[in-house]
C-alpha cells in the first residue's frame, strides 16, 4: 500500500506532495520539488524546511516560524510518499 498525495494546508499556502517513481514532488507555491529516495538526507531536509516556510510562516525577522521537530514532521511525510 503506497500513499499517492498528501496536501497540506498552511499560514501562506498549500503543500502538495505527490508520489512519482523513483520519488516524490513537493509542491508550494507553484514551486515544484522533485525528491528521489537516493537522495541524501540533507537534501530532503532542505525540501522540507522550505515546505515548512510556507506551512508555518516566518518571523517578522524572516527566519522559520517551527521548530526543529516541525521540520521533521515535514520530512518524515516527504520520506512516506517518496517511498524512502
Amino acid at each position: 500500500m503506497f500513499i499517492k498525495q498528501i496536501v497540506l494546508e498552511g499560514a501562506a499556502g498549500d503543500v502538495a506532495i505527490t508520489r512519482m517513481e523513483g520519488g516524490a514532488v513537493v509542491s508550494a507555491n507553484d514551486v515544484e520539488t522533485e525528491v528521489r529516495w537516493i537522495d541524501t538526507r540533507e537534501d530532503r531536509y532542505a525540501v522540507a524546511h522550505a515546505a515548512a516556510e510556507v506551512l508555518c510562516g516566518t518571523t517578522a525577522r524572516g527566519t522559520l516560524n517551527a521548530t526543529n521537530s516541525m521540520v521533521h514532521e515535514v520530512l518524515d511525510l516527504i520520506d512516506r510518499v517518496a517511498g524512502c
